[in-house]
């Protein structure tokens, strides 16, 4: 069983940071619903309100991690381009893609989404987060302010929920591959 520290580095982007995110995300908006909307809940208690601090500041620095290893890291390899005579597509994702008329638009719908619309993944969650942390328990009695702090993680939630379906079927028919090759069972020799 092996695989590649490209490959590793995509996963850790995608189903470390990104899925890790992902569900991160459905708990704050329950819990967000939870106390500050809820009927149920009538005061906001100082510990809910640090527990929810702390919360939405992790998952700000998830989400910019997630945009950034991808940006930064998996990206740059995503568009490495070819040496002239290259025939092989299989080390260069996005050439790969572009070959073919049935995985273009992979390319051209899907990456252009995480290149540029899945920044308002962090974008958002920070703003949420700031927010949150500057109003806390007021946001009870505050509806336009707590309306927007939810709305701003609903966008974040359904961005990164893109973004990640179109890594994986990105993945899936052109994986960024390479680097040294990491073996983590050696199989038995026939």
């Amino acid at each position: 069983m092996e695989f590649t520290t490209r490959s590793l580095f995509t996963m850790i982007h995608g189903m470390g940071f990104g899925a890790l995110y992902l569900m991160a995300c459905s708990g704050a908006l329950v819990e967000l619903h939870r106390r500050y909307i809820s009927p149920l809940k009538p005061a906001v208690e100082v510990e809910d309100e640090r527990f929810l601090r702390i919360y939405l500041t992790v998952m700000a620095a998830l989400a910019w991690l997630t945009v950034l290893t991808g940006a930064y890291i998996i990206y740059p390899w995503y568009r490495a381009t070819p040496s002239a005579g290259v025939t092989n597509l299989a080390a260069f994702p996005q050439r790969l893609l572009l070959s073919s008329p049935s995985t273009s638009a992979w390319h051209s719908i899907g990456m252009e989404w995480k290149e540029h619309v899945a920044w308002l993944v962090p974008i958002s969650i920070t703003m949420a987060a700031a927010v949150f942390s500057r109003h806390g328990r007021n946001l009870k009695v505050q509806p336009e302010l707590r309306s927007a702090v939810l709305a701003f993680v609903w966008i974040s939630l359904l961005a990164a929920g893109i973004a990640g379906f179109f890594g994986a079927m990105i993945n899936k028919h052109a994986p960024v591959e390479g680097g040294a090759t990491i073996h983590i069972l050696r199989g038995e020799k026939p």
